[in-house]
């Protein structure tokens, strides 16, 4: 179990979540969902962050926490938002700008850890049907756990979807994401990790581009 409090953000992609969370959640809104009812990050909640059976729990699936652990070993991705959409589960991750979404490879140091994770982004990319040439370790790394993820909570049944936030315009930070330059950065990492547009998972994975100065008017 991890539940992480956080200080209100003072910039980026963090700071501009919480302001749209309690503020204009409609910008958040993917046109093919039902509204979203947003669990984290909350004022209410010390704007905590969820990872590992905590995020299970937040989201009213504890009981899949006892076996979380037999796909991805402690130390699992922290989820930026947690949200239902009537009775579907949604895994938000949100950039502010470019950079951001060059994430680095795996981390993990211990064998053990490692072998699972790698077994884990292999039986993802199979049920994808992505080229196996592609390093998932290596190569766009938070994208492929956050997917994993995503289809290990499929193949329990729960009716989960997956919600990449790009926030526009925030100059305070290098390469300010644009939706233009978002929507080419989805395609980069769609490639690099060996996938098709319409991969089976493609209609549970959602792309939401906010403009910054609307959340800077709600604050």
């Amino acid at each position: 179990m991890s539940r992480l409090p956080q200080n209100p953000a003072t910039r980026g992609s963090q700071k501009w979540l919480q302001h749209a969370v309690a503020r204009a959640p409609h910008l958040l809104q993917p046109p093919s969902l039902p509204a979203l009812t947003w669990l984290s990050p909350l004022a209410g909640d010390d704007f905590a962050e969820y990872r590992d059976g905590a995020f299970l729990q937040r989201l009213g699936l504890g009981h899949l926490a006892p076996v979380l652990a037999d796909f991805w070993p402690r130390g699992g991705p922290v989820w930026d938002g947690l949200a239902m959409a009537d009775n579907i589960v949604v895994l938000a991750e949100a950039k502010a700008h470019l950079r951001e979404a060059l994430s680095t490879p795996c981390a993990a140091t211990a064998p053990a850890s490692r072998a699972r994770i790698t077994e884990a982004l292999a039986e993802t990319r199979r049920a994808l049907r992505g080229d196996d040439r592609s390093d998932w370790m290596r190569v766009f790394f938070q994208q492929a756990n956050r997917l994993a993820h995503l289809q290990w909570l499929v193949s329990k049944g729960v009716d989960a979807h997956l919600l990449f936030i790009g926030f526009c315009g925030d100059t305070d930070m290098p390469l300010p994401g644009t939706p233009e330059a978002w929507q080419a950065m989805d395609l980069a990492v769609l490639h690099a990790l060996g996938l098709g547009p319409t991969h089976p998972l493609a209609g549970r994975v959602h792309h939401v581009h906010p403009p910054v100065v609307a959340l800077a008017d709600a604050v």
